[in-house]
């Protein structure tokens, strides 16, 4: 199908190994900063009810807003490439992270990691199941690991990494052996959203770094959005119910207490 754009289509990837499109009422993608029959390329994603498994729009209002933050924290530091996370809970902001590879000279101090270390100091809490992560790129496999193992419950990014990504390379993120069979340490999988406000993200890349953007584009490291059945997701649509709810407090004030 190509390189097709979450801003053109907003797919959301399900637990069924199918991506559905998600368009408007109208049938058009329109995130409300410009016309929907404008070129796909200024369009942003629309971030719908059911693909962030809430009812209202200030929801839909709230990943924006906090996509955007990340996105901008990213363009604030042009030491490091523009890799940048930022943590909400219940659609508020909690921290944010920014590479720290070059600056620190090591090479696990990608930006979600130092995130969800920032966010587990502050919430006093190393269970982060009503947290949602928000990445400029896909998470790749290291950082995916530590995302499930912290119970993050919703994962939102811009860019894919088809190459080295933890979704669509390596599907850690969606790995249901996880959780089945160590159900008192890793949730079930988080809810993704794939392309969110992708077309930012590619141009904040390339106007920091055109010339290894251009290799990036070339070599196919990161994409607005890979193809394939792999690609499985959590339907993201699942409520906390009141079983999930319980688990996560067992998880998080029980079992942890004991084994962590």
């Amino acid at each position: 199908m190509g390189d097709r754009q979450v801003a053109q289509h907003g797919t959301i990837w399900r637990g069924n190994g199918e991506g559905e499109k998600m368009p408007g009422s109208d049938g058009k993608i329109d995130d409300g900063t410009g016309d929907a029959s404008s070129t796909p390329e200024l369009r942003a994603v629309q971030l719908n009810d059911d693909a962030l498994r809430h009812d209202s729009c200030d929801s839909q209002v709230s990943d924006l807003e906090l996509m955007r933050r990340c996105i901008a924290r990213a363009r604030s530091d042009q030491s490091e490439y523009p890799f940048a996370a930022v943590i909400g809970r219940h659609g508020k902001f909690v921290c944010e992270a920014s590479n720290l590879v070059r600056r620190e000279g090591d090479v696990t101090r990608h930006a979600e990691m130092v995130a969800l270390s920032v966010a587990q100091r502050m919430l006093g809490t190393s269970s982060l199941h009503d947290c949602t992560l928000y990445s400029t790129i896909e998470p790749c496999a290291m950082c995916a690991y530590a995302i499930r193992e912290s119970r993050i419950g919703r994962v939102i990014f811009g860019l894919q990494s088809p190459v080295m990504g933890g979704h669509t390379r390596w599907n850690i993120l969606m790995d249901q052996t996880l959780s089945s069979t160590m159900p008192e340490v890793f949730a079930p999988p988080p809810s993704v959203i794939a392309g969110c406000l992708c077309q930012e993200v590619r141009k904040l890349f390339r106007s920091q770094h055109p010339l290894a953007w251009q290799v990036i584009e070339w070599r196919g490291i990161f994409v607005g959005q890979a193809e394939g059945p792999e690609m499985a997701a959590a339907d993201s649509r699942q409520a906390l119910r009141w079983s999930l709810r319980f688990a996560n407090w067992t998880r998080s004030q029980v079992l942890d207490r004991l084994w962590r």
